[in-house]
Formats: structure tokens, sequence, C-alpha cells
């Protein structure tokens, strides 16, 4: 089976499954940007930018990450990803119009919860999508697959902005959280279009093994060198990426000494450059091993984000910014190909649920201490240490650099 699909594998683009699914994140990218946006702005304008009401936002959309992310990977694995994905698309748009009529009646504070329910929600659509992607795409196509979502994602970071502040300012908090719910149903009847995967969910015969299964993805990700290493990485990542991105602002102000709405022109330098990185990572993507890609993208980020702390020169700063984003595509697919090449196809969601919180996790505790660095070390001190986070994490692959993907690691297909 392995040998035909290989031989008989599609033009990427000619992927049923990946137009559908390239066509389903547009539609919730547009939501999702939309969404930021329309919470940020109401949220500081109802408040009096009050710090608190809008550190809640984000609160809202980190904390079920933590909770939910092994429950979904465990679920994702249990259950139909195709029907999983809609079912999590269909909730998601009916919450945001049960929450929309609250608002409506003068209860504000239910904006937090479009967030908060749409975060729990994609803890069980995206490893149930990485389950198919497994399934789906011939394995000498999943790095060039990755960087294709890696392209669309530095698309909206560089339009989602615009898009979400000329909707917000334009039709108000209603319309943008309507505009929300309508994709998201889109979204679902898009998906409809997913091939058919075949897989069968696991019934009553493992009724309360649910604990077992849970456990089973902590054990298979500390049982393999990559994945613990990989783990390692995501730790060390998430530190460096959470400080930097939380004194950005800073960077410019006292820095380069511009005002601070001069922090969005480096924010698109640095998503245009994404946008260019993920489509020249597509076209060698089949001919670079992943830990290398990932350990690449790594050692960038250090020297980057070095010398953006030290440099106060606007020209220069804008040029790594640059660079930094050209390269930075590395790691996202790097990790994404590392973490479906060394997974079984039955474990693929336990394991994305067992690693994506140590990034998350150790982002967030790093932007909580972001401000108490700034006042305790100076900008190019707190820039050089996260340079250094993200050398050690370029060093934890020199290990693993030579080890290929197991032979016993199928695709869903093949189980």
């Amino acid at each position: 089976m392995k040998q035909e699909r290989s031989t008989h594998a599609p033009s990427l683009l000619h992927n049923r499954f990946l137009q559908t699914i390239l066509l389903s994140s547009v539609l919730l990218q547009i939501g999702i940007w939309v969404r930021n946006f329309a919470i940020l702005l109401y949220i500081a304008d109802r408040t009096n930018n009050d710090p608190y009401a809008i550190s809640l936002i984000s609160v809202a959309e980190f904390a079920p990450i933590f909770v939910f992310s092994f429950i979904g990977g465990t679920f994702a694995d249990r259950w139909r990803p195709k029907r999983t994905m809609i079912w999590c698309d269909l909730l998601s748009a009916v919450s945001v119009f049960v929450v929309l009529l609250t608002i409506h009646f003068g209860s504000w504070q239910s904006v937090y919860l479009v967030a908060f329910i749409s975060a729990i929600l994609s803890q069980f659509s995206q490893p149930s999508s990485m389950r198919l992607f497994k399934y789906h795409v011939p394995e000498e196509q999943l790095q060039q697959g990755m960087a294709l979502f890696q392209s669309l994602m530095a698309i909206f970071m560089v339009l989602g902005p615009m898009l979400g502040t000329f909707v917000y300012s334009t039709f108000g908090l209603e319309t943008s959280i309507a505009v929300m719910g309508v994709v998201f149903l889109l979204s679902a009847l898009v998906l409809v279009r997913l091939p058919e995967d075949n897989m069968k969910p696991q019934t009553a015969a493992v009724k309360g093994q649910f604990r077992k299964d849970f456990a089973e993805g902590f054990r298979y990700v500390w049982q393999s060198q990559v994945l613990r290493m990989l783990g390692l990485a995501f730790i060390l990542a998430g530190l460096a990426v959470g400080v930097a991105q939380a004194l950005n602002l800073f960077i410019v102000t006292e820095r380069l000494g511009r005002s601070e709405e001069f922090l969005q022109y480096l924010l698109m330098v640095n998503g245009g450059a994404m946008l260019i990185g993920g489509g020249v990572v597509a076209v060698f993507a089949k001919k670079v091993p992943p830990q290398l890609l990932l350990a690449v993208g790594m050692l960038s980020g250090a020297v980057c984000t070095a010398i953006v702390g030290y440099s106060t020169s606007v020209p220069v700063t804008l040029a790594v910014q640059f660079v930094n984003g050209l390269v930075f595509p590395c790691i996202h697919i790097g990790i994404s190909t590392m973490i479906l090449k060394w997974s079984h196809a039955s474990i693929v969601g336990r394991v994305n649920g067992v690693l994506n919180p140590m990034f998350v996790g150790m982002m967030v505790i790093s932007m909580s201490f972001a401000g108490a660095l700034k006042d305790a070390f100076p900008l190019s001190t707190i820039y050089g240490g996260a340079g250094l986070l993200f050398l050690l994490g370029a060093l934890v692959m020199v290990p693993i650099m030579k080890q290929k993907a197991p032979e016993h690691v199928l695709t869903a297909q093949e189980t």
C-alpha cells in the first residue's frame, strides 16, 4: 500500500484533502482575526485600557490549551477525525451566536466566552486535523504541506490585524462576532467535502480506558529520544518567544525612539518575510531533514533576537526582522513534520496534546515575567538571554540530527 500511494501520489495542490483543509483554514483565520481585534478593541474602549481586563483576553485564549490539549488529543485519537472537526466548527458557530445574544441584551462581559469556547473546541479539532494530515498526505509531501500552512498563517499575520480593525471600526462588535459565527458555519460546510477516512472509532469495548490512553501519550513521548528532545526545544522556544513578544513595544519606543504605532511596521515586515520563507521552504522541504530545519530556525532566532535587543538603528532592526521572518517558518514546519513522522497514526493526537502545551505554557510564563525582567535588566540583556534560549534549542537538535523516522510509524490508511 505504501509503495502504491507514493508512486501515484498526486501533486500536492491537487490533493483533495489539502485543498479542503486550506479553504477551511482561510475561513477560520478570517473569523479568528476579526474576533481577536474586535474583542481587544472593544474591551480597551469599554474599560478605558484597563490592563487587567485586557490581560483576561489572553487568559481566555490560552488557559484552555493547558487544560484541554491533553484531553482533546486523547479524544482525537478515539473519534473519527473528519466528524470531530465538523462538529467542533458547528458547535463553535452555535456558541458564538448564543454569546452574541447575551451581548446584545447587555452582558458585555460575555465577550470573553467567545474566545474561551472557541479555544476549547480547537483543542479537539486541531489534533484531528493532524491525524487527517498524516492519513491523506503522502510522507514525502508532509513537509511541503506544512510549509503551505505556514505560508497561510504568514498571510494572515500581515492581513489579519488590518482586516480585524477594519471590520470592528466599520461595523462594530456585534457584526464582528456574527462574522466569526458565519465563517465557522461555512468552514463546517467546507469540511463535509473532506474524503472519507474510514478510520474506525473506538467504541464501548474500550470504555473506561480514557485514563490509560491519556497516560500513553506521555509515555510515548518519553520513550522516543526525538520527541523528548523536541519537547525540550518547545520549552526553550516558548520561553524565548514569550519574553520577546511581550517587550516588542519597548524595542520600538526605547531602542528605536519611535512611537507605538511603528510596531505595526515591524510586524508587517516580519509577516511578509514569513510568507516568502514559507514558500522557499516548500520548494526545498523534501531535501532537508526536519531536525535540520528546526535547528536552522532556532539558530537564526538566536542571532536575530540578540541583534534586535542591541540595535538602535531602524534600518538594521527592520532588516533583522525580515531575516528572522524569512527563516522562522523552519521552526514551525520542522516541529510539525517531526511530530507527524515520529508518531504512529493511532497516537498523533495525544503526542500533539502533550507537546503543544509545553510551548504555549512556557510562552505565557515568560510573558508574565517580562514586566519584572524589564524593571530589573536593560532590554539588550533580556533579548540577549532570549537569544541564548534559542541557541540552546538549536543545540538540543544535535544529538538527533541524523536519526531517521522509524519505519513502523505508518499512516492511518496502512493500520
